[in-house]
């Protein structure tokens, strides 16, 4: 079967056409298509509280090129979520409706709980006894999830995100609430290990070295990454590191909100599985469909 997973962000859109096969008892998932357009809906929204009618144009116009992608693919089922951004916005609704009667496709706007839910879908096999800390940034907001024994035991989403971080629309009181809501459920919990998603993350892992098998991350691997990118100008970062112009801007502010989650938890390395919000997706319409009937 073939599924396709729609994840419409504060800094980019996403989209994922994955076929998953069955053989010898085994699952296969075989990614078919991946594209990623960099529209910074979020611009708009945390300065104006409405996406522009530029980007409306542009947004709807990404939405026909995914439609039409979804049907050449013929794909069995799709999910088509929205975060931060669009939830935000408050012609967020209209675009919506304006894309279900025009090209057909559904969006769901999710809420930050759901959002976290869904990332956390992907993560189920990472998780062990130990204590983790789940930390997804996206443009607008930062999903946490804390788990201790296999159990989610607290989780909460926050109005900071990188593009909110870049324009400098994060208040002190919303990183106070972040970090004391890690250090209050993380309280008397040792060797705690975090989790991170989200492009950026992966970036700055990437920037660091090879990934062959690595896993982690460790803290002050981040904090130096940071600072060799902020002795870059803009224009290096890319061209001397290759980073999207979307990217670019946005990495450092990304890569502070990890270390401000961390050192709230103290936590010296992060796991960066290279998971993420589409993947979650992927997951729950494969279980729909399994529930179903065997693929």
């Amino acid at each position: 079967m073939k599924f396709a997973a729609v994840d419409i962000g504060s800094n980019a859109i996403r989209l994922q056409i994955t076929n998953v096969t069955h053989y010898e008892g085994v699952y296969n998932f075989k990614k078919l298509e991946y594209l990623r357009f960099p529209l910074r809906l979020g611009l708009d929204v945390f300065h104006t509280q409405k996406i522009s009618d530029l980007n409306r144009r542009k947004f709807i116009k990404l939405m026909k090129a995914f439609k039409i992608l979804i049907d050449l693919y013929e794909v069995d089922d799709y999910m088509a979520c929205a975060t931060s951004a669009m939830r935000e916005s408050s012609n967020g609704k209209d675009i919506v409706e304006e894309v279900r009667e025009d090209i057909g496709l559904k969006i769901n706007i999710i809420d930050g709980n759901k959002e976290a839910e869904l990332i956390n879908n992907s993560l189920k096999s990472l998780i062990d006894e130990k204590a983790y800390l789940h930390i997804d940034v996206g443009g607008g907001s930062t999903e946490l999830n804390i788990y201790h024994k296999r159990v989610k035991i607290a989780s909460k989403s926050f109005q900071i995100g990188s593009v909110r971080a870049l324009e400098d629309k994060v208040l002190e009181p919303v990183w106070k609430s972040m970090e004391s809501f890690i250090a209050k459920n993380m309280e008397k919990k040792s060797n705690i290990i975090s989790i991170g998603t989200g492009g950026n993350i992966n970036k700055i892992f990437e920037l660091t070295g090879p990934r062959k098998n690595r896993k982690f991350l460790e803290y002050s691997k981040i904090k130096e990454t940071i600072h060799y990118l902020e002795s870059l100008t803009f224009e290096e970062r890319v061209n001397k590191l290759n980073l999207n112009h979307d990217r670019a801007d946005v990495i450092i502010p990304a890569g502070k909100i990890y270390q401000r989650a961390m050192n709230a938890a103290q936590s010296t390395k992060i796991m960066v599985p290279d998971l993420g919000l589409k993947d979650g997706i992927m997951q729950i319409l494969f279980d729909k469909h399994q529930k179903k009937k065997p693929l």
